[in-house]
């Protein structure tokens, strides 16, 4: 009996820490983009649903003495190809949408040996009531996700503060030839039971009805709500904050916790107090989406995955009620599998393609909504012809459905409302691996009519469209802001800029005659879309300037151009790349700096723009300038609506002493708070906790 819990236990730690490290590993690989994560999600779940449907044919077709040798040699075969460390040779440098990329990547690094941890719950717990008839395996079930829970919330405190990335994935492999010697002897010690041994009564419940086809498809959709609700939620978050490990552990704690109090004890699940908190997701999910951006990050957080978690109790509570007796337990796990692996699926793959907009946070509240309703009302239905719904008791339960599902639909027609408006608004709408791109004309503004540039629900650039208007420099790269101050006041021209993110190419107005600009950016639709709608590029042309645009990672872009020979020597390099409002974490490390170094000139300027609601970039920054022992200095400047003009803060790193010296700067420059820190960022490590601003 131990044995069996140690093993599910460490099966389901590993199964669960794999992920924020492989996610953490590949994650600069491929731009910094949400989608990663998502992308690291599908595979995860589609090689859970592998993992149950090897336990469901292992289980329904072998007998254990077979079962156990043939899991002997899977684990064998895993264990020869361990490390699980990702090859180098992976990175992404090419253009254009690296989700098979990474799909391969994962299978190939650690597609084995988790195939085989996701198929020991089910698997295990199959052996359980074969080798104890007498005792109900699903509480082993609830032990395991206490265990994904552990495996989940020691990783942002405990291992990635404390181990760089190679040593935490020696570190795992290690701990997975642990649970195969487990499993192992698991499995050995199933080949040793005596035939008279096994199981020839029923375990507890195991005489139960075999389940219908309308349990099957329950099952299923309750599944692939509570994983499209983990997964939209992440995104959501992800999108307007940063794509970091914590943000990805949260949600996903949270819905491992309402696996273990669903399937604990059936008693934790009540089903009026979640149909309240049901209701409140709702209304918490039309708040959040109404207030965007502008609301506090702790509220944000806070709002998310409380929704997240009522939404989850309901469908998993419901799913728990329907389970089936032992005898059919893995096929019961296998539909739990399939449905997440389903959601992972439409999340990453085919929500990209047909939706032009982040909807799926609004669709899985309304779809987990609805199939919540579906089987209340399915169990109001069957317990009324058992008659033990009559009179009074089947009038309110009527009622009370009747007004749920009239407010589901009203979620669904506000959620279509949603989808049209961002469309009819939108002169322009792109969405691809690196997120959502829409094109947004307004007609009024103190300064005129404007064409816009949103990324997610964050605005990354405009111009201005009245005649004579077009080449101001607006938003946040006005003359009085730091790139602004960084390029005007550079003691030589002509000039050489560099731009890590295109937007809409905004920077460019200021080129002249002879001067050289180059842009960075990872997305071709932002390039396809700045062509089309703005025209700041081809004006600095025929000022006669040389502007132009590399497509891909800009750190993967620089360090080719680096191995040809080809160093950039630009006299100003401007750092503005944000997914949505999210920070590159990976564009801002010791290691990606001594990058930008190589290809500014010796007098050259660093300028940062690190303008965010959540998180406080200055310790990072003042970091870089350090080590480069290069001054840092700080630049601000606050909207001004009748120039179009946006409040922008930026951070200039430099050694040049003329350029220091100017007058112009020096009137620009404002103090450091007395305490700023100094705070680097390593490839191997970063944390932003102690950089969120909770309140803005």
């Amino acid at each position: 009996m131990l044995l069996y819990a140690l093993t599910i236990f460490l099966s389901a730690f590993l199964l669960f820490q794999v992920q924020p490290v492989l996610g953490r590993y590949i994650l600069p690989w491929f731009g910094g983009s949400p989608a990663v994560w998502t992308t690291c999600m599908l595979f995860f779940q589609v090689a859970l649903l592998a993992g149950y449907l090897y336990a469901h044919g292992v289980v329904s077709r072998l007998d254990p003495r077979r079962q156990g040798q043939l899991h002997l040699v899977l684990l064998a075969v895993s264990l020869a190809l361990l490390p699980i460390t990702p090859s180098p040779a992976w990175r992404a440098e090419v253009v254009g949408n690296p989700t098979w990329r990474i799909l391969a990547l994962l299978a190939r690094s650690v597609g084995a040996p988790y195939l085989l941890l996701s198929a020991t719950g089910p698997l295990l717990q199959g052996w359980f009531s074969r080798r104890y008839p007498g005792r109900s395996p699903y509480r082993l079930y609830a032990l395991s996700n206490a265990g994904s829970l552990l495996g989940l919330l020691t990783y942002p405190v405990l291992v990635e503060p404390w181990l760089k990335l190679r040593p935490q994935t020696l570190g795992w492999s290690a701990g997975y030839a642990l649970f195969a010697a487990f499993c192992g002897a698991v499995a050995w010690g199933l080949g040793r039971v005596r035939a008279t041994e096994r199981s020839e009564t029923p375990a507890v419940g195991e005489e139960g009805p075999r389940p219908g086809v309308l349990d099957v498809l329950s099952w299923l959709a309750l599944a692939a709500c509570g994983s499209l609700m983990l997964l939209a939620t992440t995104n959501q978050l992800c999108q307007d904050v940063a794509v970091v490990p914590f943000l990805w552990v949260v949600p996903l704690s949270i819905y491992l916790l309402t696996f273990i109090i669903c399937f604990d004890k059936e008693q934790w699940y009540q089903r009026d107090l979640f149909l309240l908190l049901a209701g409140l997701a709702i209304w918490l999910e039309s708040y959040l989406v109404n207030e965007g951006v502008s609301a506090a990050l702790w509220v944000q957080a806070l709002g998310y995955n409380v929704a997240l978690f009522a939404l989850c109790m309901a469908c998993h509570g419901e799913m728990v009620r329907l389970k089936p007796s032992p005898r059919h337990l893995t096929l019961f796990y296998l539909m739990v599998s399939a449905g997440g692996a389903l959601s992972g699926g439409f999340v990453a793959l085919v929500a990209p393609r047909i939706f032009g907009g982040f909807w799926e946070f609004e669709l899985g509240v309304t779809l987990s909504w609805v199939v919540f309703l579906a089987a209340l009302g399915r169990d109001a239905w069957q317990r009324h012809r058992r008659r033990e719904l009559v009179g009074a008791s089947w009038a309110i339960t009527v009622f009370t459905h009747v007004t749920a599902i009239a407010l589901a639909g009203l979620v669904g027609y506000r959620f279509v409302g949603d989808i049209k408006s961002d469309r009819n608004g939108s002169l322009a709408c792109r969405r691809n691996f690196y997120g959502v791109l829409r094109v947004v004309k307004y007609e009024e503004g103190d300064a005129g009519p404007r064409k816009s540039l949103r990324h997610g629900r964050i605005n990354h650039g405009f111009q201005l469209t009245s005649p004579g208007k077009e080449a101001w420099k607006t938003s946040y790269y006005a003359e009085t802001s730091g790139i602004g101050v960084a390029i005007s006041q550079f003691p030589r021209h002509p000039i050489r800029v560099g731009v890590v993110g295109l937007g809409t190419g905004s920077i460019a107005a200021y080129a002249e005659e002879g001067d050289w600009y180059r842009f960075y950016d990872i997305n071709p639709q932002v390039k396809e879309l700045c062509d089309k709608h703005f025209t700041y590029l081809p004006d600095a042309r025929k000022r006669g300037a040389d502007a132009g645009v590399y497509l891909g990672d800009a750190r993967l872009v620089m360090e080719q151009q680096l191995r040809d020979g080809v160093a950039q020597r630009f006299d100003v390099l401007a750092i503005d790349a944000f997914s949505g409002d999210a920070i590159p974490v990976h564009l801002l490390t010791q290691e990606c700096a001594q990058l930008y170094w190589q290809h500014l000139a010796p007098d050259g300027i660093l300028a940062i723009h690190i303008s965010n609601r959540f998180i406080n970039l200055r310790p990072v920054c003042r970091a870089l300038g350090a080590a480069r022992n290069a001054t840092s200095m700080l630049i601000k400047n606050d909207d001004d609506d009748e120039r179009g003009v946006t409040r922008s803060e930026w951070v200039l790193i430099t050694r040049n002493h003329r350029f220091l010296a100017t007058h112009g700067v020096l009137a620009a420059m404002e103090p450091w708070e007395a305490d700023e820190k100094f705070i680097a960022w390593t490839d191997d490590f970063s944390n932003l906790y102690q950089l969120l601003r909770l309140k803005k």
